[in-house]
């Protein structure tokens, strides 16, 4: 913890630090004085995450022998059936392993049925079926360039009419004739190469004399030459991108048979939360609200409703029970606070709590549960940048898996510098992409979104952190290279 909980941070901020590690870890007063209310911390990330080192570490840390055992039923910790301030121990589960498990919860959904959709409805949907050719494509022999078809050796006589796109067959071409044609239009039969524009002229008398002599076949793009009727284009499993709906058109194709996404349903917690206008009176913007279905919809979801739940365990419940989603995504109220009522919740909905707890920063109170066959719930932490990490290490394998989108290979880059880590944990950094490198951004505390809306990934963090030039997997960000969550949005 080098370096941890010692900086300035404004008035007074090496001793706010100093006695809030020291209450921390019960000593009572630095100072030697009585035990006084715990200080005002300024809003520090560095601060939060000195503080959560030291609970972790402290005797009544969940890693401590000390630790109350969990309870075996349902997954749940004890104590999470006691009231919300009840204190609940339990044991985060390694970050790779909660990926792996959410994949697995998703592997467990009987798969759905295939649906048929119009192709401006099936964008970023899968396909369900390999996708053959319907046709020649090109399905007849057509003009690579705007010129003349020409026939044998030139100089050549220009017929009068002109051979244009969309429209009927041309008689054929004898030797040392030509015919003005368009790029796409067909070519007349027994069409010997294409003359371009730029490499013809005509003389007083209207033949046509090449500047450059086209070799045979030269700019006919000839029938089948991309593919054959029946040809296999795309396998099953294909994400629909745009270019994958020109590929469809061109081949004949009015409708796709595609896997019906997932439908997620994303249900904001808190009283704190204002939707329009500045923050004031101790409320806050809701920024998860409009920045969560945009995302899933980028993770392969249909998002059915944003809805905003007060701090109130009966309204969350009532939400929950009466979704008709897949996945419902939950923000805040994943600890253990006075109005954290997700716990409880599950507890009286007899979900199975697969994930309770991630070894990762930020955002490790993070929570996936089953609530019945088919139906699953990821709890986020409430803070911004904590909730991105739920997201990127619950709700996408789960998403993907359900949406029926391939594994994405997973590929590193070097740090430009280097990447202060977790002691104990993995950590999430917001980074840009620049040439062959990767570049850590500042503002990535839990609570920031500044970092993550100028990166184009998440770099993963060992445990101890990296120096410069250490290779770190990179997460992609939906949108940043491929570019489907825009098409989405």
């Amino acid at each position: 913890m080098t370096g941890r909980g010692t900086r300035e941070t404004g008035n007074g901020g090496e001793r706010y630090v100093e006695e809030a590690l020291a209450m921390a870890r019960g000593e009572g007063d630095p100072q030697g004085g009585a035990a006084r209310t715990r200080p005002v911390l300024p809003q520090d990330p560095d601060i939060e995450e000195a503080l959560a080192l030291v609970r972790e570490e402290s005797p009544s840390s969940p890693s401590s022998p000390a630790a109350p055992a969990e309870a075996a039923t349902r997954g749940f910790p004890a104590g999470a059936g006691d009231s919300p301030a009840a204190p609940r121990h339990r044991a985060a589960t390694s970050w790779p392993r909660a990926r792996a498990l959410a994949e697995r919860a998703a592997r467990s959904v009987p798969p759905r049925a295939p649906v048929t959709r119009r192709p401006d409805a099936a964008l970023g949907l899968v396909l369900a079926a390999p996708l053959p050719a319907l046709t020649d494509l090109p399905s007849f022999d057509t003009s690579a360039m705007d010129g003349w078809a020409v026939a044998g050796p030139g100089p050549w006589d220009v017929r009068e009419e002109g051979v244009l796109a969309g429209h009927a067959g041309h008689g054929p071409l004898d030797d040392g004739e030509a015919v003005r044609i368009a790029t796409g239009a067909r070519v007349p039969p027994d069409t010997t190469a294409i003359l371009r524009s730029e490499h013809g002229r005509t003389d007083d008398k209207g033949r046509l004399h090449a500047t450059r002599d086209p070799a045979h076949g030269q700019d006919i793009r000839p029938r089948g030459q991309e593919c054959r009727s029946g040809d296999h284009l795309l396998s099953a499993g294909t994400v629909v991108t745009p270019a994958v709906l020109g590929l469809a058109a061109a081949a004949g194709y009015d409708s796709l048979a595609v896997l019906p996404p997932p439908r997620a349903e994303v249900l904001v917690l808190g009283d704190e939360l204002l939707t329009e206008g500045l923050p004031k009176d101790g409320l806050i913007r809701d920024a998860l609200g409009p920045m969560l279905p945009p995302w899933l919809r980028a993770l392969g979801a249909e998002v059915l409703a944003v809805r905003r739940i007060a701090d109130d365990e009966r309204a969350l419940r009532k939400a929950i029970t009466r979704s008709a989603a897949d996945l419902i995504v939950t923000t805040g109220g994943t600890a253990s606070g006075p109005v954290d009522h997700v716990h409880p919740t599950l507890v009286k909905l007899d979900a199975e709590l697969l994930v309770d707890g991630v070894q990762v920063r930020p955002g490790h109170p993070m929570l996936l549960a089953r609530l019945g066959e088919g139906r699953h719930l990821v709890g986020l932490p409430g803070n911004p940048l904590a909730a991105v990490s739920g997201l990127c290490t619950l709700a996408e394998p789960l998403l993907r898996v359900l949406a029926g989108r391939p594994v994405p290979e997973p590929y590193t880059l070097p740090v430009r510098e280097a990447v202060q880590g977790h002691p104990h944990d993995t950590r999430l950094v917001p980074v840009t992409v620049r040439g062959e490198y990767a570049v850590p951004l500042h503002f990535n505390g839990p609570a920031m979104l500044r970092g993550i809306a100028a990166a184009d990934a998440l770099a993963v963090v060992p445990p101890g952190g990296t120096g410069p030039g250490a290779e770190l997997e990179l997460l992609d960000l939906p949108w940043a290279l491929a570019g489907i969550g825009v098409c989405l949005a």
